[in-house]
């Protein structure tokens, strides 16, 4: 039943995305910019754009998520940016584009990053703390056991295996050390802003920057890679001074981000080989096929994506909302508060302030009343790309919450394999779309709308 489910909504999605294809030929048209609440709202992003990708998301992430991204859609889109438009000439010159960052669209970036910040600093602190806590608690354990063994066979038998093809040590460092320089003497070419003594630092650090994201990750399921590379970011870019910071500090968040990231995701997938009876050495040459295939396939990807679509126009459905985060960031590393527009720094340290009270009253509230407290994180993504995907995940939500009340066991069993449908169906819809683009191919017909008055 999943399966015919999944089959059905996939090809409902696919065949439903090459239809609105047809209308999309021009700027703002299409069913993406169908103001279904009105021009008015729709002018400030309030429009179910028919997107089955969010749809489907929203269908998997918990109300709670998509109720969190609607709250700052409202917030953000509906009460705080038409009231800065209005200060236009007070707060920011009036003869500056919106897209610049001295005027509406600086607030909306860093508003957002403080958010994110606020939000990630305090998780980053708590699972510090959940790591060290943890590691004290073994140590103490271990010498009340005082060396008594009480594995079960099964536990003892996995470890067996698992030891028994595992890698040398000295192959991990030898791996370790002749990647690592290869890396200094290639990135510094590739990127000359990064300075060769950076990448040594960012490589030296990483074993153990690598070590606590896995292990934290490991105890809480949440891989805090990106915070790690947000830290670097700011670091590098002030250390790499006005000229070369953006660059350099972007680089190196890079790096770091990658391998935090990468350890925790080894890691996990070693505890599964460790659970499965896997040898760890198969599994790392797998890793190691697969690192070397993904070389080649995702710079293609890339060059695909970005000769197609008009990637990072903040108008367009490929805004690449990271992108402008993480470079305001390096830039607020580079300039520090001067980058700011008037008053923004306020508004920052308002939400910051925010999102920290925010994670303690879920974590310290009794959890009849912690659950309701909206997510920062969630909250920040709209600021800065949109209310429309926010609208597009609560009409999953709402799919969801009616369906269950209709049929509730059939709801739990589908609901998975519809939103993964409407997800895969769409998402497989953008390889034929660049392929189209790419042959300069453009859809036909522009359906767009406008006011009569």
């Amino acid at each position: 039943m999943q399966v015919n489910g999944f089959t059905k909504y996939f090809a409902i999605s696919f065949f439903w995305s090459f239809f609105q294809w047809f209308y999309s030929g021009g700027d703002h048209c299409g069913f993406s910019q169908f103001p279904t609440l009105g021009l008015r709202a729709w002018k400030h992003s309030f429009f179910f754009d028919f997107n089955l990708t969010y749809v489907g998301a929203g269908m998997i992430c918990p109300h709670l998520v998509n109720i969190s991204l609607l709250l700052g859609s409202i917030l953000s889109w509906g009460v705080m940016w038409p009231l800065i438009a209005d200060l236009k000439g007070n707060w920011y010159p009036a003869d500056l584009p919106e897209s610049s960052m001295r005027s509406l669209q600086g607030y909306k970036a860093f508003i957002c990053i403080a958010l994110i910040l606020g939000d990630g600093i305090y998780n980053f602190t708590k699972i510090i703390l959940k790591t060290v806590m943890s590691m004290l608690d073994k140590s103490k354990q271990k010498s009340a056991k005082n060396g008594e063994d009480t594995l079960s066979l099964v536990e003892q038998h996995r470890n067996e295996v698992f030891i028994r093809d595992s890698l040398p040590n000295w192959l991990a460092f030898l791996g370790y050390f002749a990647l690592s320089v290869v890396a200094v003497i290639t990135i510094p070419r590739m990127f000359p802003e990064l300075k060769w003594y950076y990448a040594v630092v960012a490589y030296l650090l990483a074993p153990a920057l690598g070590f606590s994201n896995a292990y934290g990750s490991g105890l809480t399921d949440i891989n805090m890679a990106f915070n790690y590379g947000k830290v670097a970011l700011l670091i590098l870019a002030a250390a790499a001074g006005k000229e070369h910071g953006v660059v350099a500090g972007m680089v190196g968040c890079g790096m770091v981000k990658c391998m935090t990231s990468i350890s925790a995701d080894l890691m996990q997938d070693f505890k599964t080989g460790h659970l499965t009876l896997t040898s760890p050495r198969s599994m790392l040459i797998a890793q190691i096929i697969g690192t070397a295939i993904g070389c080649v396939i995702s710079p293609l990807t890339f060059y695909v994506f970005y000769n197609a679509f008009d990637i990072g126009n903040q108008d367009s459905p490929w805004k690449a909302p990271y992108a402008l985060i993480y470079r305001n960031i390096a830039i607020l590393g580079v300039e520090g508060f001067s980058a700011l527009p008037m008053h923004c720094l306020q508004l920052c340290c308002g939400f910051f302030a925010f999102a920290l009270v925010a994670n303690l009253m879920r974590d310290f509230l009794p959890q009849k009343y912690g659950k309701w407290v909206p997510l920062p994180m969630a909250m920040g993504f709209p600021f800065l790309v949109g209310a429309s995907f926010a609208i597009d995940m609560c009409a999953g939500s709402l799919i969801v919450y009616i369906w269950h009340r209709i049929d509730r066991s059939k709801a739990t069993h589908m609901v998975p394999a519809v939103a993964s449908g409407f997800i895969c169906g769409d998402g497989l819809w953008i390889f034929p779309a660049s392929l189209l683009a790419l042959a300069k191919i453009t859809p036909p017909m522009c359906m767009a709308f406008a006011s009569t008055h």
